[in-house]
């Protein structure tokens, strides 16, 4: 089958492993990448279980991991809803994997946060930094800025996702690239930034690693700061967030019905509830930043970096970077790994 898209070549690098995998039978409904650790989504599914009475089994895929498998099973499709990051989401919609449906709260997503056909919408944000299990440094201090993590200090202590692969991986390109003097038309600072990581023993990984920060294996992770602030505020340790000093992008995550869904009933009570009152208070207590435009309890508030500081984050054409995608994989696979 020929395949089109920024996601076509996933098949192969990254989805493959996943193609024969059989979901749980006793599921209502089947999402892909809906991974426990990642921004509690194990609670999430456990509260549409209680709520909503539909049992949804957690999913480890990364984004392209999912597009992927989406792919492979496109003429008998088992999963019903995927969670992406925006990029895969635009992909998805442009190779025909997702249906056109606005959910209930649609037209309260504000304008760029969603597909206007209803094909993806978004359902939560995060912004990119560095998750760091201070107590793993081994007596390094806490890195401010992304040069930072290329000295010596920082031999081996440095991880982050597959840019080729995972939504976050990518994002990360994106967000050093920009901050470095790139733009989505040049990708040659990211490039030799992941080189120069590359030269320190970066730890490179395809799965969500929050557990692996917070076990200090890998002890500074970019990643976004609801998986570091869950980390600071819950686990046992030092950890802390940090928006590098030469700035960063904030990264807008979707969710898409598959096309010819097989429970698509269920899915779309799952879809609505996401962007509830209740669905939307619970990414907020999570620390995301919810896609609806409601106001952030201040005791979760609190618990961020100062607004000044977010200030740092900019903003990004995400169906341009979507477009960029390939091209910036080709090189990273030449030139980085």
């Amino acid at each position: 089958m020929m395949l089109k898209g920024t996601f076509a070549s996933l098949a192969i690098l990254a989805g493959l492993a996943f193609a024969t995998a059989s979901p749980a039978k006793a599921a209502d409904v089947i999402c892909y990448n809906c991974p426990p650790e990642w921004a509690n989504w194990g609670q999430m599914l456990k509260d549409i279980k209680a709520d909503l009475g539909i049992d949804i089994p957690a999913d480890n895929k990364n984004s392209g991991q999912a597009i992927a498998q989406i792919i492979a099973e496109k003429a008998s499709p088992v999963a019903d809803i995927a969670y992406l990051g925006v990029n895969a989401g635009i992909a998805a919609a442009g190779q025909d994997l997702s249906q056109a449906w606005k959910p209930a709260r649609f037209d309260e997503i504000p304008k760029g946060l969603k597909d206007p056909q209803g094909r993806w919408w978004t359902v939560h944000q995060g912004t990119l930094g560095f998750f760091v299990n201070v107590d793993a440094l081994n007596g390094a201090p806490v890195p401010a800025c992304w040069a930072d993590l290329k000295k010596p200090a920082y031999d081996g202590l440095v991880g982050y996702l597959d840019p080729t692969s995972a939504a976050v991986g990518y994002v990360s390109s994106v967000a050093v690239n920009l901050s470095l003097g790139g733009s989505l038309d040049n990708f040659t600072p990211a490039i030799d930034f992941f080189k120069a990581l590359s030269k320190n023993n970066a730890i490179v990984t395809k799965q969500t690693s929050y557990a692996r920060v917070v076990s200090g294996e890998i002890p500074i992770l970019l990643d976004y700061d609801f998986n570091a602030y869950r980390a600071k505020y819950t686990e046992k340790g030092k950890f802390a967030f940090v928006l590098p000093c030469e700035g960063s992008v904030s990264f807008p995550y979707v969710m898409t019905l598959v096309k010819n869904a097989p429970h698509t009933e269920k899915a779309r009570k799952v879809l609505d509830y996401l962007l509830s009152d209740k669905g939307q208070a619970f990414w907020a207590k999570a620390y995301l930043r919810p896609a609806l435009p409601i106001a952030m309890p201040q005791d979760i508030a609190d618990k961020f970096l100062p607004a000044s500081d977010y200030e740092r984050a900019k903003a990004v054409d995400w169906a341009k970077a979507q477009a960029a995608q390939k091209a910036y994989s080709e090189r990273y696979l030449a030139e980085v790994r």
